[in-house]
């Protein structure tokens, strides 16, 4: 069970990923939905974009 709330949780906080960068205009990462990535390549791009928002 705790494994279980542990992947919930997990795929909570994927979706809330994909949910920001679609709204952000992202929908696809080197030509793979965002949906196909794991939680790190979710990730990765998502500090990638928010270090770019600074930048600017």
């Amino acid at each position: 069970m705790n494994m279980q709330m542990k992947e919930s949780k997990m795929e909570e906080k994927r979706d809330n990923i994909i949910e920001d960068l679609v709204n952000k205009g992202i929908f696809k990462i080197d030509g793979r939905q965002l949906y196909q990535l794991n939680y790190y390549e979710l990730m990765k791009e998502y500090i990638a974009e928010e270090e770019s928002k600074k930048c600017l």
